[in-house]
């Protein structure tokens, strides 16, 4: 693996995905938040962190976050309350800032832990900007999901990205790759176990 840099001011996405290129399951619910048959994708995080370790700390390396609405909760159209503060709890695990695209206007959410969620109507470009003014010389993480990953890339905002293919297949579910056509990467480094073969991969 690469050594890593923290303060290399690189964007990047880190996605679990599957052998027929889903990076989560039909049917989002509040019982199935990466739809069914999501949560498979990150068997190798939980089941055999040590052996992922370095990949762990690549998505913990952030200062900044960008995420979709999707990702950030199953609720559409306007916020019919400040209720729902994200899938992860009290204590989100990004202990930064993260900043939700959305198209409808909602005051930021402190959370447990130093993450606070900004939601940004001004679209992804607007976002980056402010999540790159917030993480200094520090990483941007393009969080997801896969319609917020497929935008920055299509808008040549990614720098680096990681796959971790779990060797599952969904049926059906989001794909970020869709739609982009002569996207070219270049491969830097594999690492590989029983559970997932992580590729990263970076622009030429």
């Amino acid at each position: 693996m690469q050594p890593m840099t923290l303060n290399d001011g690189l964007v990047t996405a880190n996605l679990s995905i599957s052998l027929d290129g889903f990076v989560a399951g039909p049917n989002q619910s509040l019982q199935d938040p990466l739809g069914e048959g999501g949560e498979r994708l990150h068997d190798w995080m939980f089941q055999q962190r040590e052996a992922n370790q370095a990949i762990v700390d690549q998505i913990l390396a952030a200062r900044a976050y960008i995420m979709g609405r999707n990702m950030f909760g199953p609720i559409r159209g306007d916020w019919p309350d400040d209720e729902w503060k994200g899938w992860w709890g009290d204590e989100p695990p990004y202990r930064g800032p993260v900043f939700v695209l959305t198209h409808h206007p909602r005051a930021s959410v402190e959370m447990a832990g130093g993450t606070t969620f900004h939601f940004v109507t001004t679209g992804i470009d607007d976002a980056l900007a402010q999540a790159k003014a917030a993480a200094g010389t520090g990483r941007v993480s393009i969080a997801g999901g896969a319609s917020t990953v497929r935008q920055y890339l299509a808008a040549g905002h990614i720098d680096r990205i990681i796959l971790s293919v779990s060797p599952i297949t969904l049926g059906a579910g989001e794909r970020p790759f869709d739609g982009l056509h002569d996207l070219r990467l270049k491969p830097v480094d594999v690492l590989a176990n029983e559970l997932a073969t992580h590729i990263t991969y970076e622009r030429p």
